[in-house]
């Protein structure tokens, strides 16, 4: 895939994209999909909210190097913490469709204002890596990467430009909404069709960053987020299975 130059570095050795086949990739994670498994049987308050690894190694038939590696990345993404010497608590996270609402009216009265802050600064590195991946999305991506690769991808982007408000309260509180909101998110992606639209107006708040003008940005962004909360409205019904 590469190839290296004396006193010069390192190169792509072609342009196309290799497959996952070429690279050696499972094309499926297998684990993934336990964990959305998991996930999913929590919003429906079909767990405990307290659970043994035995039962959680049971219920999906896990090894206990599977669930190691399943309740790692649960516990990073703070929805399920480690009791003190036995077995696993979920912790408090939105799982109606009216509380996710709530944190996106929230996330509309502060995403804005950060744009605003004194000494707002963007890099352009920060807003070509944005875009980038706004623009892969565009060409297909949409349709092919994963409800956690999508979910990723946006929260990067809303922490990265309220990040360049330079106050760590306004980070702050967009993180904590954006870990407790993750599971409703995933569910909210078998719908699909809002995302073009999505990543469009993505580009469009950062075409006015790049010009530095924060008062057209925070208007976008909070048109941005409005029609969000519409579409919310829209497909309640996949929220509330």
């Amino acid at each position: 895939m590469l190839r290296h130059e004396r006193n010069r570095g390192y190169f792509v050795a072609k342009a196309e994209l290799p497959s996952a086949e070429e690279l050696g990739l499972q094309p499926e994670d297998g684990l993934a999909a336990v964990y959305f498994r998991i996930a999913d049987d929590h919003l429906r308050g079909l767990l405990p909210a307290r659970i043994t690894e035995s039962e959680l190694r049971e219920r999906y038939g896990l090894t206990r190097a599977e669930l190691s590696n399943i309740l790692t990345r649960i516990g990073a993404e703070g929805w399920a913490e480690r009791r003190a010497g036995y077995g696993w608590s979920f912790l408090p996270v939105l799982t109606t469709p009216e509380s996710l609402e709530q944190s996106y009216r929230l996330r509309l009265a502060l995403e804005p204002a950060a744009l605003l802050e004194p000494g707002y600064d963007l890099s352009p590195e920060l807003i070509a890596a944005c875009r980038q991946a706004e623009e892969r999305l565009l060409a297909g991506a949409i349709d092919t990467d994963s409800a956690d690769a999508l979910h990723e991808r946006g929260v990067r982007f809303h922490e990265t430009i309220v990040g360049a408000s330079g106050n760590p309260f306004f980070i702050d509180a967009i993180r904590r909404l954006n870990r407790i909101r993750r599971l409703l998110s995933y569910r909210s992606m078998l719908d699909r069709g809002r995302y073009r639209a999505q990543c469009e107006e993505h580009l469009a708040i950062l075409d006015s960053l790049a010009r530095r003008d924060q008062e057209e940005a925070a208007a976008r962004l909070r048109s941005h987020l409005g029609h969000t909360i519409d579409n919310l409205a829209r497909i309640r019904p996949l929220l509330s299975r």
